[in-house]
């Protein structure tokens, strides 16, 4: 089945509304027929509708970036909600029948391509029909050009709704959220998906569950947490605010920030290597694995931590597998080989960024990936931590930051673990909250030498209850293999 996202969805619906009423029908399962062809370019599906005959839509996807919708319904709009609600049906997984590629849909294609070779060919530049091509082409340039510029204005009205609600809170206060309130910024969270906002949703959600915590078990630490997130989200809108402000401006294109996730841009690896974000050959070591739930977006995330052997930065593999379709995406495991890798492309951003790549060969881990593993680890703790603390401080910025560290030697303070590097420097081991405990793994290693002379993977990250910065131990490399503590 074509892969398809909900942010894609969105991007391709005329107006929030019809985005919503075509999530609407597939929720209440307004379909009576859903087939695809054998190809995966075609599918189809016949709607419920208010006439008295059903609806019968389409979705092209002969050209899997540009899918075309159809339907048989009189609306004008372009998708109308009843294709938008098709490709749900495909978000969500519904199980799809055969059928053939209808003769008109065959016709249509062969006529498009015909224009495609025309408009390539020599002659079709020339004289009139040149003309026609150009003009078609302008067109549909500004066509696209308006519907951006539309998309980013309604996204600067979800992000000045969502400033308000953040100036309201800091000056009415956190505990101003609890009862009746919070059923109207859960409302709020809802609108923001309709202003094509995903990361400021996310970050509304998860204010909202700290702050329902807090009012249940009166516990600092969600306050804490609270705060942590408003920071974030404020940090989010101001500077998502002044990037589309430019872009409505038309000044420098800025997509390759982080920010262009964060307003429901999806990148495909064709953009990130024109964008220069891509590596060829890489021989990429996993080094750990484990399963993050996520309350604010409903899914699981699979995260897999690999070593690039040739320069020894460590990126990150996500695999998102929300609640609602859990059935229907394959949940990822660790991977005890190396990874041969044509090309792979890392995401924008700074820390650890995320790699994705489409083919790979998997091999053992040789004597030699190993050793070079350990060559490039850091083996000054304090230029390390101080790295981890002027990244960490920035509000956007991942909670952790993953490193490889060459350590003296492992052992105990005040019945706390701690690592020491070879110039004597120290910092405290502890456990991220929510997953298990990798220190209590350490402490119960049958062989004393993986504690001395060794190598850790870890991430930095900062405990707000003791308010201090730690290192979060994920796997011991060694130079006859790799002792994991997540899996």
């Amino acid at each position: 089945m074509q892969q398809i996202t909900e942010q894609q969805i969105q991007a391709m619906a005329p107006n929030p509304a019809a985005n919503t009423n075509g999530k609407k029908i597939s929720q209440k399962g307004g379909f009576v027929r859903l087939e695809k062809s054998k190809d995966d370019t075609f599918y189809l599906g016949e709607c419920k509708g208010s006439g008295k005959s059903n609806y019968i839509t389409t979705a092209d996807f002969i050209d899997a970036q540009e899918p075309v919708l159809r339907c048989s319904c009189p609306s004008r709009q372009f998708p109308c909600k009843h294709g938008l609600a098709l490709l749900y049906e495909m978000l969500a997984g519904k199980a799809f029948g055969d059928c053939e590629i209808p003769e008109d849909i065959l016709k249509k294609r062969e006529k498009k391509q015909a224009k495609a070779a025309r408009a390539e060919s020599p002659e079709g530049q020339d004289g009139l029909e040149g003309e026609k091509q150009a003009a078609k082409k302008k067109t549909t340039s500004k066509s696209g050009g308006a519907a951006r510029i539309k998309k980013w204005k309604k996204q600067l009205e979800g992000l000045a709704l969502t400033e308000k609600l953040i100036r309201e809170l800091l000056e009415a206060g956190l505990g101003t959220m609890g009862g009746t309130a919070t059923a109207a910024y859960r409302d709020l969270s809802k609108q923001l998906g309709d202003y094509y906002l995903p990361g400021p949703q996310r970050l509304l959600n998860r204010l909202i569950l700290e702050v329902e915590a807090f009012q249940k078990d009166q516990e600092e630490s969600h306050y804490d947490n609270a705060l942590d997130v408003l920071e974030r989200l404020w940090t989010l809108v101001k500077k998502s605010t002044l990037y589309l402000q430019e872009k409505t401006q038309g000044q420098e294109d800025q997509e390759a920030s982080p920010l262009y996730e964060e307003l429901g841009g999806i990148w495909k690896l064709s953009e990130l290597e024109e964008l220069g974000s891509c590596k060829k050959d890489m021989r990429l070591v996993q080094l750990s694995f484990w399963v993050e739930y996520d309350e604010a977006r409903r899914e699981y995330i699979d995260i897999g931590c690999w070593v690039d052997i040739q320069t020894g930065e460590i990126s990150l593999t996500c695999n998102y597998r929300p609640i609602k379709a859990l059935k229907y995406v394959k949940e990822e495991d660790s991977v005890f080989g190396a990874a041969q890798v044509g090309m792979a492309a890392l995401y924008p951003g700074e820390g650890n960024r995320r790699v994705r790549w489409e083919h790979a060969s998997i091999g053992e881990v040789r004597a030699e990936d190993l050793g070079a593993v350990r060559s490039l680890a850091a083996r000054s703790l304090a230029a390390e931590a101080k790295a981890a603390k002027n990244y960490l401080k920035n509000a956007l910025a991942a909670p952790v930051l993953y490193r490889l560290l060459s350590f003296e030697k492992i052992g105990l303070v005040d019945d706390a673990l701690a690592l020491m590097d070879e110039s004597g420097g120290t910092i405290l081991l502890g456990d991220r909250p929510g997953l298990e405990s990798t220190t209590d793994r350490l402490r119960l290693l049958p062989w004393g030498g993986l504690l001395e002379k060794q190598v850790l993977l870890g991430g930095f990250y900062y405990d707000r209850q003791d308010r201090r910065l730690k290192f979060w131990p994920l796997s011991i490399v060694t130079e006859e293999g790799i002792v994991r503590l997540l899996y």
